[in-house]
């Protein structure tokens, strides 16, 4: 029996007022995989994310998540699935390792002081896990927030800008950390960047996006040869400048 996908989108749509921030996008993730979700500042990105987290009601569309229905079984599908982000913060007065015992309890994570040591030292918080969170640099929180979306050992991932504000060799031990991790648990991934060269790298399919809608998809490399371009940030250039793909009109999705 085939498995569910790690994600199901089925027409999602968010209206805010006359606002149409997410057009009818539909997209399926499949178990195991690393996709990107691509778009230019108010491409729709945040929004979809939320969708797919339930903190969004859609305006219409429907939403399933390792087999879990989002609009009815919310709180099941949450259980298996996990987020990060370095725009969300921690509590600032807690301590690092406060701050991952409240996850693992939300999460209700057996053995979580167990599971909260492997994490610190898989992701080197050892030496952190005793300050407040407020007082940490950019790389600690990053390491810190990947540490409480791991806590309950997702089998669904999403990422929203994981290396942002990094210094290349920070951001390129998180890369290399998240390449390890998804190979060795096979948990899909749902990536969204605005580093084309990350998501080459960790990408097996991207999403583009564009005034709420997939305006085209394919691997990196699939992409690159399409617009006759050398690397996927020319890609983005030219969406977002509303250059067109050999064939292809821009706001069109191509499989």
């Amino acid at each position: 029996m085939t498995p569910d996908p790690a994600i199901r989108a089925e027409g999602l749509t968010k209206r805010y007022g006359d606002t149409l921030a997410v057009d009818g996008l539909s997209f399926v993730l499949p178990r195991g995989a690393t996709w990107g979700l691509l778009g230019g500042n108010g491409a729709g990105k945040s929004t979809t994310i939320a969708m797919l987290l339930g903190l969004l009601v859609p305006s219409a569309g429907r939403v399933t998540v390792l087999g879990h229905d989002m609009a009815r079984d919310r709180f099941a599908a949450l259980a298996r699935m996990n987020f990060s982000s370095p725009y969300v913060a921690l509590p600032h007065r807690l301590s690092v390792a406060e701050n991952l015992r409240v996850y693992a309890h939300l999460y209700d994570v057996p053995r979580a002081g167990t599971r909260i040591a492997e994490l610190a030292e898989a992701l080197q918080l050892n030496e952190i896990l005793d300050r407040p969170a407020g007082q940490l640099s950019a790389g600690q929180k990053t390491r810190v927030a990947l540490a409480k979306a791991l806590v309950n050992r997702p089998e669904l991932l999403l990422l929203d800008e994981p290396t942002a504000s990094l210094d290349p060799d920070t951001g390129d031990w998180v890369r290399s950390w998240l390449e390890r991790y998804q190979a060795e648990s096979g948990c899909a991934i749902l990536l969204a960047s605005h580093n084309m060269a990350e998501v080459e790298r960790l990408c097996g399919h991207v999403l583009m996006m564009k005034r709420g809608r997939i305006v085209d998809q394919g691997s990196p490399a699939d992409l690159a040869a399409r617009f006759g371009r050398d690397n996927l940030e020319d890609v983005f250039l030219d969406i977002a400048r509303n250059r067109s793909a050999a064939g292809a009109k821009i706001g069109e999705s191509t499989a």
